[in-house]
């Protein structure tokens, strides 16, 4: 239920990587790096994925890539519009300054459905990357501002679309904190994550607590800047 983060009842059944391969997962802003690694990854893992794109031509051909690079050929390119009308699960990673007129516009196609937000908003100046100050608290939480029929969901703002996107690493060793307000769509995401292999996911929090989660990035930029590697987060312990 919504809101609620007492745990399952007794005949709830648990959510499993079989129930992913029935969904059709779409990437809004999916020819961008972090979108396409995420749905190489998928791909890879034999999940149907769409990729969406202001321009359909440019999502249909980073589709064919991702298809041919994963040997999965249930990888489809469409507008953003299509892709939210199509997907089960939608991945917005869009650029941050496009994610509120974007959201906007998409909001009846996602109506009902898992929204998941792993938009970072960052700016850069001379002295590096440093969060940006968002009204709602989070793009998140602006996300779910924005789509009130919509369970939003924050996930993957910690992988490094480098190594996403890597062919020579078959196994990514990072752990994804999810984010919201809906136990059943936070168990699913994590499941999402886990398909991935190397990949955690661990449930993190009421949605509110996105912000700070998203502004963590300016400071792994900076780790990754500094000894020149794509480090992401593990969580000790579990």
């Amino acid at each position: 239920m919504p809101g609620s983060d007492t745990p399952p009842s007794a005949s709830h059944q648990p959510v499993t990587q079989a129930d992913l391969s029935q969904l059709t997962i779409g990437v809004l802003g999916g020819t961008g790096p972090q979108g396409r690694g995420l749905a190489y990854r998928w791909a890879l893992g034999g999940l149907r994925v769409v990729i969406g794109s202001r321009e359909p031509p440019r999502a249909e051909t980073t589709a064919a890539l991702v298809g041919e690079r994963a040997g999965f050929p249930q990888v489809r390119g469409a507008s953003n519009a299509g892709c939210a009308a199509e997907a089960d699960l939608v991945v917005v990673a869009v650029p941050f300054d496009g994610h509120a007129a974007l959201l906007t516009s998409l909001r009846p196609a996602l109506a009902g459905k898992i929204v998941i937000d792993c938009v970072n908003p960052l700016g850069f100046d001379g002295r590096g990357p440093y969060p940006l100050d968002v009204p709602a608290g989070s793009a998140a939480e602006q996300a779910q501002t924005l789509l009130p029929e919509s369970r939003v969901i924050a996930a993957f703002h910690h992988v490094s679309a480098v190594v996403l996107e890597d062919p020579e690493v078959s196994r990514l060793d990072t752990d994804v904190l999810v984010l919201g307000d809906d136990r059943e769509a936070t168990n699913l995401v994590c499941v999402l994550a886990d398909a991935i292999p190397g990949v955690r996911g661990i449930y993190g929090g009421r949605l509110r607590n996105a912000g700070q989660v998203e502004a963590l990035v300016a400071n792994l930029i900076s780790v990754n800047r500094r000894h020149h590697t794509h480090a992401g987060i593990r969580i000790t312990g579990l």
